[in-house]
């Protein structure tokens, strides 16, 4: 039979070749041949017709998942269309109700008498108070909403309210600045101006049915890492098919300065006649009527305005949703210096609004199977997780009193808090046996509260995470983990001031957009002295870190960790601790500077530049950064009932330690002090950076008869600069024969290959980077270097600080000699060095 010639096939040929695509889409010569021999149905057709129906079958189900795809994609832009349709008819009407509001002012200011010029001033004020009140508190009347049909009126007065601010004028939206609309983003985000209160407005596409959507939406505790709890205390059937529910809900105080909200809402479910599902809701208070809810007892009673989202299906599946966001946080009753937190639209947004729309987006995609996770979890336990590590951080910050806590006495001063729980099994889960430590006294948390000047939140959270050297103590982390044990108390207590240790980042699971990390961190354990042998061990975290975006407006940035042993079971016990920084002040001033990125995490120029240093073009425009924020720091302990005042004691004292780390951090990467163009080049300008060079220089033209830089007459900052963008990496560290030498300079390619900067260099030690043969080598060649003042290492295998393997074709060592010639460093160049 000709190859080329066209085979028309039976029904029972198809039937039996499309068993075998189904088990395996692309057989192999062999595959085929087995194929013919074990169907006699397909005995007339050739091996090579047989090739050629398996690749038309491939062909034609890439091409129908091209199609589907594409159509899918339609979809959405036909959705998306009909989105920006409708929000451009609002727009239009907002424009027209404020050219009415101009016109009106204008009319009222010609119209008064020229000489009266406090009856002109009058008029101004009164036609402003007439556009503030576009969104008037609604004034009822008396009613009595104690029965069905008064909650009913209720309902239907707050549907009403919803429906105006989700897709109407009652509140003067803003769109938030870098919210693109677009198929695949998190849709149109705006914020109010000008309204009682807060509020936050979302709409955009997800890929489920509008049931779904209002499941999970209804289910706050899971999206909104604020609740604590939401309790459904009555629910209400309605004659049109609705339901209204009374609703007690908890949520947490984001820092130790100020008590906690709690609401008392109605929530009203229902149909709308297009099809549509509204789930709206707002506070019951004096003036709406209505059963009077639980006292508020430790919290503040804030109130609910008309909120809820809109669920309208689209053609073909999936949904439009709007969700509105509006609130009165009672600003009034915190620290004044802490009120912009409790009046910011952007960062209600960020926290309610932007975190429903992304959780129903992320559901959506996992539900599709467009997210792939490994290490074999589910995305719903990886959620789990992360729900955990922020509720655990939560109930540490707050310490409410039904958990157990119960604050222990001063020592005297008042910059940390510490609390007991003896009940740990109220807030850990009683699925973990703590009953199984007898001596076990309970857990201990120590927190603290700062306000930070000039300090982006998002960059002093990934400066926290990528530096964990910089704050954190090895025995304290060792004493965290020791609970895990069998033998927990191994460790008697920790000592803080330990050695450092060096860490690495494993991801584990990210958010749709990125903004959320899931990660597991291994600190790499190793033992100095004898006492140190029980803590020579690899120890665990589980860390959940977001927020560092820079560009994000309005985003609180956070690092939370925990503990872990190497079996990391889904029910294992969770005490967090960790970081957060919510920004108090307007952003405007950054979103004038240049991207984020031109802020790098080498300190290089923040931590050399003294007096002499100069400041390079363009320095003034980012010291006008002007905002605040405010860092709460929470850790948490395990004690045993007889330890317990040494466990405070060392809390005390290591929050106090971590939080001098933090303000030394945080003073080194002010953008006031980096200036906008502080870049990964810039290079250290003080007095003893230009000495060291010079030192640097000389000492290898002494010890090797050859030149470092190319013109030995190079002076001042012109031979910094040589040495600064030198190719090879070029390293200092301590010459101590009592201990390991830690480096202590580094060019910016001898940073970049540690994966460090000039702030973390000085916790590495040499010992730590090169692999056991470069240890040996350079233990053999020490003497040499000593006697002779140089010596030319091998090529070989050393690591970053952030465990990147780095191969180098050859490495010098040789002293460094000061203008004394006495011995102060050793220093070393990799040349052609690489990340494998």
């Amino acid at each position: 039979m000709d190859s080329t010639k066209y085979v028309r096939y039976t029904p029972e040929q198809v039937e039996a070749l499309e068993r075998v695509y189904s088990e395996c889409p692309k057989p192999s010569s062999l595959r085929r041949q087995q194929l013919i021999r074990e169907c006699p149905i397909l005995s007339n057709i050739e091996p090579k017709q047989i090739k050629v129906w398996f690749q038309n079958r491939r062909c034609r189900e890439k091409q129908r998942k091209e199609a589907s795809r594409l159509q899918t994609v339609n979809r959405k832009l036909s959705a998306m269309n009909k989105l920006l349709m409708e929000e451009n008819d609002r727009l239009q009407k907002q424009v027209s109700h404020l050219v009415y509001e101009n016109g009106y002012m204008r009319q009222q200011l010609h119209s008064a008498p020229a000489t009266t010029t406090d009856n002109s001033c009058e008029s101004v004020v009164m036609s402003g108070q007439h556009q503030q009140q576009q969104n008037p508190t609604p004034q009822h009347p008396q009613r009595d909403a104690s029965n069905p049909a008064g909650l009913l009126a209720v309902a239907e007065e707050t549907l009403a309210e919803f429906l105006s601010k989700a897709t109407g004028t009652a509140v003067d939206w803003v769109q938030m600045i870098g919210m693109k609309p677009g198929p695949d983003s998190i849709g149109i985000v705006a914020v109010s101006r000008n309204c009682s209160g807060v509020a936050a407005r979302a709409c955009g596409l997800v890929s489920l049915d509008p049931t779904k959507i209002a499941e999970i939406l209804k289910d706050c505790p899971s999206w909104f890492r604020d609740c604590r709890c939401l309790d459904v205390l009555s629910v209400i059937p309605t004659g049109n098919g609705g339901t209204i529910e009374l609703i007690y809900m908890q949520t947490y105080a984001p820092t130790t300065l100020a008590a906690a909200r709690d609401f008392w809402l109605l929530r009203y479910s229902t149909s709308l006649e297009d099809g549509s599902l509204v789930v709206c809701e707002r506070s019951l208070t004096s003036s709406t009527g209505g059963p009077t809810g639980p006292p508020p007892s430790s919290f503040v009673r804030a109130e609910m305005l008309a909120s809820g989202f809109l669920i309208r299906p689209c053609e073909g599946g999936g949904s439009i949703i709007h969700i509105v966001d509006h609130v009165d946080l009672d600003a009034w009753s915190v620290p004044e210096v802490l009120r912009p937190l409790y009046e910011s639209s952007k960062i209600l947004a960020q926290k309610m609004t932007m975190a429903a729309m992304r959780h129903i987006r992320q559901i959506a995609q996992e539900t599709s199977g467009e997210i792939q996770y490994g290490g074999g979890r589910q995305p719903a336990v990886l959620r789990t997780f992360s729900q955990r590590l922020s509720r655990g951080f939560n109930d540490a910050i707050n310490g409410f009193l039904d958990d157990g806590w119960s604050l222990l006495s001063s020592d005297g001063g008042e910059d940390v808090t510490v609390a007991i729980n003896s009940s740990p099994n109220k807030f850990l889960g009683s699925q973990y046996n703590w009953s199984m430590l007898p001596a076990f006294g309970g857990v201990l948390c120590a927190k603290a509260s700062m306000l930070l000047q000039n300090v982006p939140p998002a960059l002093l959270v990934r400066f926290l995470r990528e530096h964990r050297s910089e704050w954190a103590d090895y025995g304290v982390d060792a004493y965290s983990a020791a609970c895990l044990k069998a033998s927990p108390y191994a460790v008697p207590c920790a000592r803080p001031g330990g050695f450092p240790s060096s860490h690495v980042i494993l991801p584990l699971a990210h958010t749709v957009e990125h903004e959320e990390f899931l990660e597991v961190v291994r600190l790499e354990g190793h033992a100095f002295s004898p006492e140190d042998v029980a803590l020579a061990r690899d120890m665990y975290l589980l860390q959940l870190c977001s927020g560092i975006d820079e560009n994000t407006v309005g985003a609180c940035a956070q690092l939370v960790f925990a503990p872990i042993d190497e079996s990391f079971a889904d029910d294992a016990p969770l005490l967090a601790s960790g970081f957060r920084v919510i920004p108090l002040d307007s952003k405007a001033a950054m979103q004038q500077d240049g991207p984020a990125a031109s802020r790098t995490l080498d300190l290089a120029s923040a931590l050399e530049v003294g007096s002499g240093g100069t400041r390079p073009a363009g320095g003034t425009e980012l010291s006008n950064y002007n905002s605040r924020s405010v860092l709460t720091i929470a850790f948490q302990f395990t004690f045993e009932n007889h330890m317990r005042d040494n466990v405070a004691a060392m809390a005390r004292q290591y929050v106090r330690s971590v939080v001098g780390s933090v303000q030394r951090v945080a003073m080194a990467i002010s953008p006031s002090r980096l200036g906008p163009h502080a870049g990964p080049k810039a290079l250290p300008g003080s007095p003893e950076a230009l000495t060291l060079a010079r030192w640097i220089s000389r000492s290898y033209r002494i010890h090797t008869g050859g030149e470092l830089l190319r013109a030995d007459s190079l002076t001042g900052d012109a031979l910094l600069k040589q040495l600064w963008h030198h190719s090879d990496a070029i390293m200092c560290c301590s010459l101590k024969t009592n201990a390991s030498p830690v480096f202590t300079f580094a060019n910016q390619a001898g940073l970049d290959m540690l994966e460090t900067t000039l702030v973390a260099l000085q916790d590495i030690m040499l010992d730590k980077i090169l692999d056991e043969a470069g240890r040996k080598i350079l233990c053999t060649e020490f003497a040499k270097i000593m006697q002779q003042g140089f010596a030319y290492l091998p090529g070989g295998m050393c690591v970053s600080s952030m465990g990147r393997a780095v191969s180098y074709e050859q490495a010098v060592a040789w002293k460094v000699l000061d203008d004394d010639d006495s011995n102060h460093c050793l220093a070393f160049m990799f040349m052609n060095w690489s990340f494998v």
